[in-house]
């Protein structure tokens, strides 16, 4: 069996600045493989970001505790130092922030955010990092690449920089990527555009992605397995076919039936999962899910819920497997 390229174990991340401690992730296990892309879905607030900062640790380090392990093409992320740290990101792994305008530096150009990466990474003369950004400008299909070099970000538009910023993030070919709600601020044509662009991209450049969104569509356009987050905790893990045809637990059947579907009448109201997320300072106890679930017994509110083997790579944390299976039967 290939070796995982990203391994998390146990992962804890508990924010301490506040009057309460907050624990955002708890005990989070995930491997993706080499050319694999895993999609981590949920609302917000259920550790989804979180977790993929701890990737490359950019979590507050004075204000958040970080438990666990975390393994890089078989790198100890947590016990590097600034240096190899700083070495680490860029070049092992890179990231695709959720809004490209604040992530981008606006005083300087594209080109020159790119070329500087690149130079800091490798031993490379500015001519020929220039050369690579516009290499990777044209791959991600940026018109006119040549001249949209030299544009500053609030020159573009929203679909061109976030096209750019995975340019940025492909500028020292690291082996994982890690895109954060890459599309959330796109309209819907652009959106599917730059879900295309990442699958492509994960495919030629035989990438490792860790893909986080709030929307299950976009998971499955563009992951192989997909991990529920709900509450700081992985609720369900399956194959995004397995998931999408077969969910047994009872948050992952909530967000696929909110979704509209082909069997809706128009205008009918979109079944929403009822209540609100747990604060996460006072989790209640038992199963957090359990305040919101029309499944749930006085078992779930009582004692914490382990993952359970549903079938070949699929797990889901929920006592009543069988009650959600027989739900989603009767599901549109």
């Amino acid at each position: 069996m290939t070796s995982p390229y990203l391994s998390i174990r146990n992962l804890g991340v508990t924010f301490t600045g506040g009057t309460r401690p907050v624990r955002a992730v708890n005990d989070v296990s995930l491997d993706i493989a080499p050319g694999e892309a895993v999609a981590l879905i949920g609302e917000s607030g259920s550790g989804k970001s979180v977790t993929m900062r701890a990737v490359m640790r950019l979590n507050p380090e004075g204000r958040s505790r970080i438990e666990g392990r975390i393994m890089v093409g078989g790198r100890d992320v947590m016990a590097m130092d600034r240096r190899t740290l700083s070495a680490y990101r860029g070049a092992d792994a890179a990231m695709i922030f959720q809004e490209p305008l604040l992530a981008l530096d606006p005083v300087y150009t594209l080109g020159d955010q790119i070329i500087e990466t690149i130079r800091r990474h490798e031993p490379i003369t500015r001519d020929a990092a220039r050369a690579r950004a516009l290499e990777l400008f044209e791959r991600v299909r940026i018109p006119s690449a040549r001249s949209r070099l030299d544009n500053y970000p609030h020159e573009m538009s929203g679909g061109m920089r976030q096209r750019a910023m995975i340019a940025l993030a492909l500028s020292c070919r690291p082996k994982l990527l890690l895109a954060d709600e890459p599309t959330t601020a796109l309209d819907a044509t652009v959106q599917m555009q730059v879900l295309l662009l990442l699958r492509e991209l994960q495919r030629d450049l035989g990438l490792s992605i860790l893909f986080v969104t709030h929307d299950i569509g976009a998971a499955i356009e563009v992951a192989d397995r997909i991990a529920v987050m709900y509450a700081g905790q992985i609720v369900e893990e399956a194959s995004a076919r397995d998931l999408i045809r077969s969910p047994r637990h009872p948050y992952t059947l909530g967000l696929l039936k909110s979704r509209a579907h082909d069997a809706m009448v128009k205008g009918a109201r979109l079944d929403a999962i009822p209540g609100a997320p747990p604060d996460l300072a006072n989790l209640p106890d038992g199963c957090p899910f359990a305040p919101r679930c029309f499944l749930a017994d006085e078992g779930c509110r009582s004692g914490g819920v382990a993952m359970q083997v549903v079938g070949p790579a699929h797990q889901a944390r929920c006592r009543r497997l069988e009650l959600t299976a027989a739900a989603a039967q009767d599901a549109p």
